[in-house]
């Protein structure tokens, strides 16, 4: 199954290829030239060397693995058995760009699924200090953030390569303890 994601003045295509990773490199959009399936070709072995290398692409890898392994386990609608819509393929991609798009060295969320067709990234450190990420089919990502007594919520867009501000900002005060920084807009 293939879904394309549009936004203004970009597309991300995501294919979902017999090995269970998401491809960035291929899609219907994608030059069709000899040259540019080269190009294609080689830039997909280069990704995938990369993020299988524990060493380079660390914990992101895993995480990335987590996601895919979610999205192929929620692919059918009703897969929770009480009516939960199915988690496509977009969903997927876009969890997997907003993970690559983290710093190195960022602490990795708990990935789970959603009832809703979205999936959840989840930074816990305590029952009482975390940033949770709603990730869709579009570029608005739902957050909310809970850091001891203080809390909040709010949406940011996501163009699919840099983290959002308030959201970086949040990771980066649940996991390094600090105090609620992170505020609605």
């Amino acid at each position: 199954m293939q879904e394309i994601v549009r936004r203004p003045q970009n597309v991300i295509t995501f294919e979902r290829s017999t090995g269970g990773e998401i491809n960035p490199f291929t899609g219907p959009d994608s030059a069709t030239s000899r040259e540019a399936g080269s190009v294609r070709e080689a830039g997909s072995k280069i990704a995938k060397s990369a993020e299988a290398s524990h060493s380079l692409f660390g914990a992101k890898a895993a995480t990335i693995s987590e996601i895919l392994t979610v999205a192929d386990e929620c692919e059918d609608e009703n897969w929770d058995g009480e009516g939960a819509k199915a988690i496509k393929d977009c969903v997927a991609g876009r969890a997997v760009a907003l993970i690559r798009a983290l710093p190195m060295g960022t602490p990795m969320p708990e990935v789970a699924p959603d009832r809703d067709g979205r999936m959840s990234l989840d930074w816990i450190l305590t029952r009482y200090s975390f940033l949770s990420v709603s990730i869709g089919s579009t570029d608005r990502l739902p957050y909310a953030w809970v850091d001891g007594g203080e809390s909040g919520h709010g949406v940011a867009r996501f163009d699919g390569s840099k983290v959002p501000p308030r959201i970086f900002q949040g990771i980066h005060s649940i996991t390094n303890r600090g105090h609620a920084t992170l505020r609605a807009a």
